[in-house]
């Protein structure tokens, strides 16, 4: 009767102690946070860029501040984007003599953003993001186009999440979030 005092006030203590914790997932939105998360990166209005890659940065990027709704026509912070796209050579098969033709290749679409206050023009963040994307070549020139065009869509959509990231990153250590 001695040993089992001990141990139920053990077992008591350790169930008090765990009554008060709750097990969820880690990156669980909550639906507070996510509605003042959604308003931050809301008002925020992302600049036009010219060439396709940056197009296909700011149009994910848009996308998935906004949850798909237009940009804010009031904006609170502004972001000024720059886009690179760069395709290399990944891999060089060589079968005979007479090859050395590349065979696949990545294509790396990295962007440079700068977040600013509308109301003052306070710089708030600027960060960079890449992302690579591979594609395979092939003998006909219109599937290595294609290929490598919706290798950079993909590269795109990540640098574009990346961003997303980077950017609630800077937004709440402004305060904003």
């Amino acid at each position: 009767m001695k040993q089992s005092a001990p141990r139920f006030a053990i077992a008591a203590l350790a169930g008090l102690m765990l009554a008060g914790c709750t097990v969820q997932p880690l990156y669980a939105p909550s639906p507070k946070a996510e509605t003042v998360r959604s308003a931050a990166l809301g008002s925020v209005y992302i600049e036009p860029v010219n060439e396709r890659p940056g197009q296909e940065v700011r149009n994910a990027l848009i996308f998935l501040m906004n949850g798909g709704a237009k940009q804010p026509t009031d904006p609170a912070y502004t972001l000024s984007l720059d886009v690179t796209s760069v395709t290399e050579s990944a891999l060089i098969v060589q079968l005979s003599a007479r090859d050395g033709e590349p065979t696949s290749s990545n294509v790396v679409v990295a962007a440079t953003y700068k977040l600013t206050r509308s109301a003052d023009g306070t710089e708030i963040g600027s960060r960079r993001a890449s992302a690579t994307a591979s594609y395979d070549i092939s003998q006909q020139e219109f599937a290595n186009t294609r290929a490598e065009r919706d290798a950079e869509k993909r590269a795109a959509r990540e640098t574009a999440e990346q961003l997303r990231a980077l950017i609630a990153a800077d937004l709440s250590r402004a305060g904003a979030l």
